[in-house]
């Protein structure tokens, strides 16, 4: 079974979560903060992080976007009391895999944290260190995206969303199979954070004029190379 990092500073919640995670197999190392969970990490790695986001020290989306620069790869699911639609964005752009809204059941924890173990084992992974989208390489395992000699850092869901776009590509990537992979569901909220980051790598690969990202009104989106 996985081992899990548990990050979060309401030490009852905390104890609860672990101890509910333990009894159904899981492994589970427990921390009161950021910092402690950063070190954590470091210590021992783990298979699944799932952290508070309001936290002392080092908060919940600090704390993503350093582990980010280390692991690319490693799901993480933040639990909050906090629901706007700010907060969830950019939870999701530095590198969060889910978003679970306190108070939550743990049966519900444990479901989104099988399907994110799942889809990390049996994810493809492009061919090599880099592939070539038009005039740009793309580097999945570090994160770039490069045009002319310039990096640009892609966030961990703007990668994953940009590698199926390329696995995809020139063919239609339906809008509720990326949805399902990356965010666990096809909710309205979760499709419209999607089109914030479609909108996002359109930016970027903006220089190409042989590379587009288009609609597929009512299927999904085409990455034409």
């Amino acid at each position: 079974m996985a081992t899990v990092l548990l990050i979060e500073d309401e030490q009852a919640l905390g104890m609860i979560v672990k101890d509910s995670l333990e009894v159904r197999g899981f492994t589970v190392n427990y921390a009161c903060d950021g910092e402690e969970g950063l070190a954590l990490f470091r210590q021992q790695p783990p298979d699944i992080i799932v952290a508070d986001i309001m936290m002392p020290k080092l908060d919940g989306f600090s704390l993503a976007e350093r582990i980010r620069q280390e692991n690319a790869h490693i799901p993480i699911i933040f639990l909050t009391a906090r629901s706007q639609t700010a907060d969830v964005v950019r939870g999701f752009e530095l590198g969060g895999n889910d978003y679970l809204k306190k108070p939550f059941s743990m049966d519900e924890l444990i479901v989104r944290m099988k399907a994110l173990l799942n889809r990390q084992y049996t994810t493809l992974v492009p061919t090599g260190d880099r592939v070539s989208i038009g005039r740009y390489e793309f580097d999945y395992p570090k994160q770039k995206l490069i045009f002319d000699g310039q990096e640009t850092t892609l966030s961990h869901r703007e990668s994953e969303l940009l590698k199926r776009l390329y696995e995809q590509r020139n063919q239609v990537l339906e809008r509720t199979t990326v949805l399902l992979e990356l965010w666990g569901d096809d909710s309205f909220f979760n499709g419209r954070s999607l089109d914030v980051f479609i909108t996002h790598l359109r930016r970027y690969l903006k220089h190409d004029t042989q590379v587009q990202i288009v609609n597929v009104r009512g299927v999904g989106y085409k990455l034409i190379v």
